[in-house]
């Protein structure tokens, strides 16, 4: 608390020079009202049976000024769903700070960080309050210039745990550069270096840990784990290519269905693209084995997270089709995608997907074939059609029982159709039906938004369990949801009223499970 109170006392100090500066701001805030509905299994924790509301907010504050930029931003959780679904949070505090000065080709950022070395394989802090990840390094960060060719930064602290540091700490180096070749290319390599030191207490957990398994299974654990990175991306005429490779020494992770072992790891990344005119074509594929980067072997899930691993997979706005939306998994696997974008005219829009992902021991984890249409052919309207086959493997991607919950084999169609009315005002229908003998069986889903620009929007849907497998779902229930939002100036209010079904939450490739909604929900994003 002194030292929220000191930090506060702080800012409120240097921002009193506002006026020769500048000062902004931003609030996001979310209550939850929870209505108990046991016939969607949104019942039976704390949340619904005792505390019934709850929520979280942030209020971010930023000053720059005389060469500084000072950030504070304090988080507010009260019975708070967002960590644990079903159980409350209660803390509050400040969530972050930092103070920046830039001296000429210097920059120092000392408090709060956030930053990734190329695409974060091997080092990223960010933060994504959706999944209530804040990962943000708390240390000391260089960055200096040395040209307009070359830039080198570094780093040391320890990774942000709500409103603490995880024990362990890391230390790195980054080099970039920016170089054009002859006038018919340009390329942007860099190599990045990370080290994590284990702290004391958390090696007496994994070496207690380590003497609890079978004798053939021990080894000697290690304080330090290395990891480097080396990457490049290459602009030549129509053509973008990325490529990064990315290896660790050998530390202990907890590999699934082994426990506690000792492997290092390497990570293979690329993406290749090509545009011209009316027609591109985009590839990526990454390869990952035993690349687990985290604050100390004991952190699971979401917590003490260094790193993060880039998604194959395409992230659907679909509301049937993201419920079976595949996390990156960093143990073992090879995925690739495809995506073409074809556009023969003003008219008409076609995209076609395919992604492809297993083991590395050839065990099928994601397949997903995609098409589908933008049309605009006709005056006022705008149509969106489309399809997805996919087959996904619940038993990794949910760690649940394979006898119990096969692959999931779907097929999606889906059709949007936007009118407008006026020049201010649209109707939008959004009709999904998805089908499949698998997990709670086949969906409909259906949805009619009302917009007003640029002030109001107004929304009613359902998703409805049309057949479902009564191994898993006792009956038929329907999740609806009515929505209002309101937008004046820089301020967004929403409201709505949700039932929503049991499921994974996916953000960027990283998820979690997410247990059953029912009740309210009140929004309120601000910046100032």
């Amino acid at each position: 608390m002194k030292k929220s109170l000191l930090v506060l006392a702080l800012f409120i100090s240097v921002s009193s020079f506002a006026q020769q500066g500048n000062l902004s701001g931003d609030l996001m805030m979310n209550v939850n009202f929870f209505q108990r509905d046991t016939n969607i299994k949104a019942a039976d924790n704390p949340l619904y049976d005792n505390l019934l509301s709850g929520g979280e907010a942030w209020l971010g504050l930023r000053y720059s000024g005389f060469g500084f930029t000072g950030t504070v931003r304090f988080d507010g959780f009260h019975n708070s769903n967002l960590q644990t679904p079903t159980n409350a949070l209660t803390a509050a505090g400040i969530g972050m700070f930092s103070l920046n000065k830039e001296f000429k080709k210097l920059s120092i950022t000392a408090g709060h960080v956030y930053d990734q070395f190329g695409s974060g394989i091997i080092f990223r802090a960010y933060e994504d309050r959706g999944l209530l990840i804040d990962n943000a390094l708390f240390g000391l960060h260089l960055k200096y210039r040395l040209n307009d060719k070359l830039t080198i930064k570094g780093f040391t602290g320890q990774t942000k745990n709500l409103f603490e540091r995880f024990a362990p700490i890391q230390k790195g180096i980054n080099a970039e550069g920016d170089f054009d070749i002859k006038g018919k290319a340009h390329i942007t390599p860099g190599i990045g270096i990370v080290n994590r030191t284990i702290d004391q207490q958390s090696m007496n957990v994994l070496v207690a840990n380590i003497n609890a398994m079978d004798e053939k299974n021990r080894f000697v654990p290690t304080y330090n784990m290395n990891a480097i990175t080396v990457y490049n991306t290459l602009n030549a005429g129509n053509f973008t290519w990325y490529v990064e490779a990315a290896a660790k020494t050998k530390e202990a992770i907890i590999v699934p269905n082994e426990g506690l072992r000792k492997y290092g790891g390497n990570v293979l990344y690329s993406t290749l693209g090509y545009a011209k005119n009316k027609f591109g074509i985009n590839a990526s594929a990454r390869r990952t084995d035993h690349f687990v980067m985290r604050t100390s072997p004991d952190q699971q899930l979401l917590k003490g997270m260094i790193s993060w691993q880039p998604i194959i997979a395409q992230i659907r706005p679909q509301r049937l089709i993201a419920r079976y939306t595949p996390q990156s998994l960093d143990i073992s696997e090879l995925a690739g995608n495809v995506n073409a974008f074809i556009t023969p005219n003003d008219k008409y829009t076609f995209n076609l997907s395919y992604t492809h992902i297993n083991t590395l021991e050839g065990d099928a984890l994601y397949r997903e074939a995609f098409v589908e249409t933008e049309i605009r052919s006709v005056k006022k309207f705008l149509f969106h059609l489309g399809a997805q086959y996919l087959v996904y493997n619940q038993s990794i991607y949910q760690s649940k029982v394979k006898e119990e919950y096969p692959d999931v084999h779907a097929i999606t169609p889906f059709v949007e159709v936007v009118y407008k009315l006026s020049k201010k005002r649209s109707l939008r229908c959004d009709l999904q039906y998805m089908s499949t003998k698998q997990d709670y069986g086949s969906w409909a889903f259906a949805l009619l938004e009302y917009n007003i620009s640029p002030n109001w929007s107004f929304a009613v849907s359902d998703m409805y369990n049309i057949k479902p497998n009564k191994v898993h779902v006792k009956k038929a229930n329907h999740y609806p949801n009515v929505f209002m939002a309101y937008t004046k100036d820089a301020n967004r209010f929403t409201l709505q009223y949700v039932k929503q079904v049991d499921g994974i939450n996916c953000t960027g490739g990283v998820c979690r499970y997410e247990p059953a909604f029912s009740g309210f929900k009140f929004g309120v994003i601000s910046t100032f």
